[in-house]
């Protein structure tokens, strides 16, 4: 048929009994409340998984008679009235005690800025890892009813959606998304107008609107170029995310920084702290930094005062990963920035200097130094990173920067099953919403019947399989299979094959994550998967950046194996990755695989997901799995580290997974008790559940956030703060002396002290401190006690002493001295040193200097 095809959508009237079904489609807490969403699904069921879970688009396409049909149904109306009622209770509810103990919600705001926001597959801003974690963080903090606003970028394109063609190519497919059909509105100030900020670009200003998205009690706050008033060029800033070239980078992350302050100061905002949470949004240090030079404050003292209320934290655990731009490209772009500042050129870029990368501006540099508070995203992961970015603090031992760590967890309301949060309600009662962060009270999982928890795992599974079999036959159809093929490839997807292991791989596919390692030894697999009496099916899921070939190359492999005859059917490659696949598959599979080398993996969060709903990990010993694994709740992968060959190490690490898969994994599983199920594998999910769910859930990690950094960073930003920042002024100036003198800074031993004592003796310590211009009140002399390590011969520290200073030796040197009493017994090891102290420090050590005694 010729001629244009023209669209009409033709939109229902919502019953005025109805009408707060527009409310909650414009909320996202639709997005972790599964009654909610249920509302929607009710109406239309067809309709609800056409409109991808889109609640908004629902009530714009839903069949009017059908809307009529409800407004007079007594059943939908009283489920409707439920979770009206259950909605305006949790607005209502106010910051919990464990937040208000240390912060002020009436003073107090977090501003928490993302490239990336994960949540919902209805609003699509967001490609992986990152934006997931960053959209559990929005909703704990909604949950716990935290002063807490999020800031990000809308994207016109969003990321890709994919489709993998009948050769294991993905093909990636952006879509422009109607900011109609999303669950935002402009932000609007008190005229009515919307609201837009201005950010400058060479040789012109490039205006950003801002847009408002709630979810609970959080305000999403999102900005987008996309304007008339704006050239072609500017308005695509925000059309991709992760596109283009560096300077759409840069442009990006200008927007996002810059902008993303600016947007704040436009809506009345005054946030108390900041969060920065991966290195894309650290220009906002540089605007923060700028305001207050244009109050008259110097640079120096603007950035102590910036970074004192700034929390930064790293995703990345490898030097790759990290942002970096160009020097020309910097000069290009922040040449004028600069001038603002009240510096030079040449002070700017040193705020993001980093010895990997001469020439170049790391965004992560830029972040640290213009932070206080930093953390990685695991207790591994916060290791790499103070070894990573020890080059901040040169002189201190890296395990002693102050670099911290904050594990990553998820939100349980969004990614425990329905089946689950019924089955809980049923056994333990309600409570146990209140009860997240209670590892004793989540013992009582044993209380459930072993039947009971195997039966509801099992429907899971076996909704999980008619799920995938849905996608695969849609797949498979499109790439022009016959349906003698089809069927072959999914035989084993439905219901009916219940009683098959089911393992899951579904993470984004980079080289270092390793989703081949499992065909380290492809016949022994076959064998594995297609033994008669115990069978096993492999489900992989997972995009590759456009952009990296290698991590797409991984992806074609298992098409490959997956279409080999001793693999088809058994091991199935699914398309389009996505939130709502995510949810299915953590839920159905009995085991999660993550195979990623050590220690790239910084945290990892699918596995937690997986946990909590009784799915049992196998993962290698790296990220969240490192603190996760207590050794009879999954299974490990002994990691070798990086001083090995990599070939040396995937061989020996793939024959482990190979060796637990088939000596213990498949036997547990098929060893059936006289009623038909294996009470060790119950048991075994079981303890997967209680140690996870209370340990690895988004309200721990928001809770340590709150405690470990958030609190801080609002008292020591107000301590700098005050009397219009005379205290800030004060350190940085200290901070110059500091950095002025060290270079000549002496500590040597006064006297040779014995080589042994008595028990019950003290052992005297004398030392010289040669200060230059610095005073006693400028350093903390310590000695560290301990024992050496065997096997690295470093100094194993026990204790530490504070030595007391003491009388002038000539001009520049002050004697420091201890009656040292060392609580160890037999031979003990110490050491001496010195570092800077100012009683307005965040840390210790944030200075990074540090001197250790010399030959007297």
């Amino acid at each position: 048929m010729s001629g244009k095809r023209f669209s009409l959508e033709i939109r229902p009237r919502i019953p005025e009994r109805l009408a707060r079904l527009e409310e909650l489609a414009n909320d996202l807490f639709y997005s972790w409340d599964r009654s909610v969403r249920g509302l929607f699904f009710r109406l239309d069921r067809k309709l609800w998984h056409a409109c991808g879970h889109n609640p908004k688009l629902f009530l714009r396409r839903v069949a009017q008679q059908r809307l009529d049909e409800a407004a007079a149904d007594r059943l939908f109306l009283e489920e409707y009235s439920r979770v009206l009622s259950a909605y305006d209770a949790y607005l209502d509810e106010h910051t919990s005690p464990e937040v208000g103990e240390h912060l002020d919600p009436e003073r107090d705001l977090v501003a928490y800025f993302c490239a990336e926001f994960g949540l919902h597959e209805s609003l699509p801003i967001y490609s992986g890892g990152l934006g997931i974690l960053a959209g559990d963080h929005c909703k704990a903090a909604s949950d716990l009813g935290l002063p807490f606003v999020a800031v990000g970028l809308l994207y016109r394109q969003g990321y890709f959606t994919q489709t993998i063609d009948g050769h294991g190519n993905q093909i990636a497919h952006y879509t422009p998304t109607d900011f109609d059909q999303l669950p935002i509105e402009p932000a609007r100030g008190p005229d009515g107008r919307e609201l837009h900020v201005r950010v400058a670009l060479p040789g012109r200003e490039v205006a950003v609107r801002i847009w408002h998205a709630k979810a609970g009690h959080t305000d999403l706050y999102l900005l987008d170029t996309d304007l008339p008033e704006n050239s072609e060029q500017d308005r695509a800033i925000t059309y991709q995310l992760y596109g283009g070239d560096t300077h759409t980078r840069i442009q990006q992350e200008i927007v996002l920084g810059i902008g993303g302050v600016r947007a704040l100061r436009a809506l009345g905002l005054e946030p108390t702290v900041w969060h920065v949470n991966e290195g894309h949004a650290a220009f906002q240090v540089l605007e923060r930094c700028r305001e207050l030079v244009a109050d008259g404050l110097d640079f120096d003292s603007a950035l102590e005062r910036t970074a004192a209320a700034t929390v930064f934290t790293t995703h990345t655990p490898v030097p790759a990963g990290h942002d970096i731009f160009d020097h020309a490209l910097m000069h290009e772009y922040f040449a004028g920035f600069a001038e603002a500042l009240g510096i030079g050129m040449e002070a700017l870029l040193e705020l993001g200097s980093s010895p990997a990368n001469q020439g170049g501006f790391n965004m992560t540099a830029l972040a640290l130094r213009g932070s206080r508070f930093h953390n990685g995203v695991s207790r591994i992961h916060g290791g790499v990173a103070s070894r990573m970015e020890a080059y901040v603090w040169p002189e201190v031992p890296p395990e002693e920067n102050p670099i911290g760590h904050v594990t990553n967890g998820v939100h349980v309301p969004t990614f425990l099953a329905r089946e689950w949060a019924g089955l809980l309600d049923m056994r333990l009662g309600s409570e146990w919403r209140n009860e997240l962060l209670n590892e004793r009270f989540w013992e009582r999982v044993d209380e459930i019947p072993d039947h009971t928890f195997w039966s509801l795992r099992q429907s899971l599974k076996a909704e999980l399989l008619e799920e995938v079999r849905r996608r695969a036959v849609r797949q498979h159809r499109r790439n022009g299979l016959s349906p003698t093929q089809i069927e072959r490839l999914t035989r084993l997807l439905s219901g009916s094959h219940m009683d098959i292991l089911t393992i899951g791989f579904a993470r984004r596919f980079a080289t270092y994550k390793r989703a081949t390692l499992l065909f380290s030894d492809p016949e022994r697999l076959a064998r594995l998967l297609n033994d008669p009496e115990r069978p096993v099916l492999i489900i992989f899921a997972g995009k590759a950046h456009p952009n990296d070939l290698p991590g797409q190359h991984l992806i074609q492999v298992v098409h490959d194996f997956s279409r080999r005859p001793e693999f088809e059917g058994r091991i199935v490659l699914l398309e389009g990755y996505d939130l709502a696949l995510a949810r299915k598959l953590v839920t159905g599979v009995d085991v999660w695989l993550n195979t990623p080398e050590h220690p790239l993996e910084a945290s990892g969060t699918s596995g937690q997901k997986a946990g909590l709903n009784g799915v049992v990990n196998l993962s290698v010993l790296d990220g969240w799995w490192g603190e996760g694994y207590t050794g009879d709740n999954g299974w490990a992968i002994t990691p070798h580290g990086p001083e090995f060959d990599a070939a040396f190490r995937n061989q020996e690490e793939g024959r482990e997974l190979l060796d637990i898969l088939e000596h213990r994994v498949i036997p547990l599983y098929f060893e059936r008790n006289s009623h038909g199920y294996p009470t060790g594998w119950v048991q075994l999910s079981k303890r997967s559940m209680k140690t996870i769910l209370p340990r690895f859930n988004a309200q721990r990690m928001v809770m340590d956030y709150v405690r470990d950094y958030y609190g801080p960073a609002a008292r020591q930003g107000r301590l700098l703060a005050a009397d219009e920042g005379r205290p800030a002024r004060q350190l940085a100036a200290w901070k110059r002396r500091v950095a002025r003198v060290w270079p000549r800074v002496r500590l040597r031993m006064l006297e040779a002290p014995p080589a042994q004592i008595a028990a019950g003796q003290s052992l005297p310590l004398r030392v010289a401190a040669r200060l230059d211009a610095l005073g006693p009140e400028d350093v903390r002399v310590e000695c560290l006690v301990g024992r050496e390590d065997p096997d690295t011969g470093e100094l194993k520290v026990r204790e530490r002493h504070l030595l007391v200073p003491g009388e002038r030796l000539g001009e520049d040197e002050v004697a420091f001295a201890i009656d040292l009493q060392p609580q160890l017994p037999g031979l003990v090891h110490y050491r001496v040193r010195m570092y800077p102290y100012h009683p307005l420090l965040c840390h210790p050590f944030e200075v990074g200097r540090m001197v250790w005694v010399e030959e007297g």
